[in-house]
């Protein structure tokens, strides 16, 4: 699997292609085979092919064009809903209305996510995360009909791509990687570190196409804004209230 994860590539336009079931199985199997808490698989997995669903999430994702590209969006949601159930019917008592079962059955279906991703890339499918699940869940609820305790945590687009962009760049393994304990960065590393990116052609021409300084000044400005982050952060508050995870 080893190709799969070192020539990963985010893939935003696809062929007008069915998946087959066969495969799409096999990407679901071993989203299932995922480390998990507890084995409480406390995820679920909400696979949406049909063409009017997709149309009714896109506004969710800010009408991203993959998303009535791409065969199959499958969007993977933080779930106590179907273990608390469990519990009633077999006489046990739970407390999971707080935010750390939200995390940790977060951090469950990213892991998930994840192998389902690495799969259908060793099927010669590719794959694009939306963050934006996790922008708008309120939205997504909706939609998908997501009862109480379920919440989702990230989407992605899969599909036979229509396009092989190059890969993307990552910063040097010292950026994050720490042995034994976390060592904290001084101006000179941090100048090193970010050198290559800041000296990449395209990243100059995002300097230049929105009017700024630094290439840091073109995520803090334009791509994650300050006032973005508290309006979908009181949005997500609201919808782990209205879900159960907080009081």
């Amino acid at each position: 699997m080893l190709k799969e994860i070192f020539e990963h590539r985010s893939i935003r336009k696809y062929l007008d292609k069915a998946i087959p079931k066969e495969v799409m199985d096999e990407v679901l199997q071993a989203a299932i085979r995922a480390s998990n808490t507890g084995n409480m698989q406390i995820y679920s997995i909400i696979v949406t092919s049909e063409k009017s669903l997709k149309q009714a999430l896109a506004p969710a994702h800010f009408n991203q064009a993959m998303l009535s590209e791409a065969p199959t969006i499958l969007t993977f949601c933080a779930d106590f809903n179907r273990f608390q159930k469990w519990c009633d019917l077999r006489n046990a008592n739970y407390a999971y209305d707080n935010i750390l079962a939200f995390i940790t059955a977060s951090v469950d279906a990213i892991i998930a996510a994840q192998n389902a991703c690495v799969e259908a890339r060793h099927h010669g499918l590719g794959i694009c995360y939306l963050g934006t699940a996790l922008y708008n869940p309120d939205k997504i609820i909706s939609v998908l009909n997501l009862p109480k305790g379920v919440v989702p945590v990230t989407a992605i687009t899969i599909g036979y791509p229509a396009e092989n962009p190059p890969l993307t760049d990552r910063l040097p393994s010292e950026a994050v990687v720490h042995y034994e304990t976390y060592k904290d960065f001084s101006e000179e590393d941090i100048n090193r570190i970010y050198s290559e990116k800041e000296e990449r052609e395209d990243s100059k021409q995002f300097i230049k196409e929105n009017n700024k300084e630094t290439l840091a000044q073109v995520f803090t400005d334009i791509r994650y804004k300050k006032s973005d982050f508290e309006h979908f952060s009181k949005i997500l508050i609201d919808t782990l209230k209205n879900q159960g995870f907080l009081k």
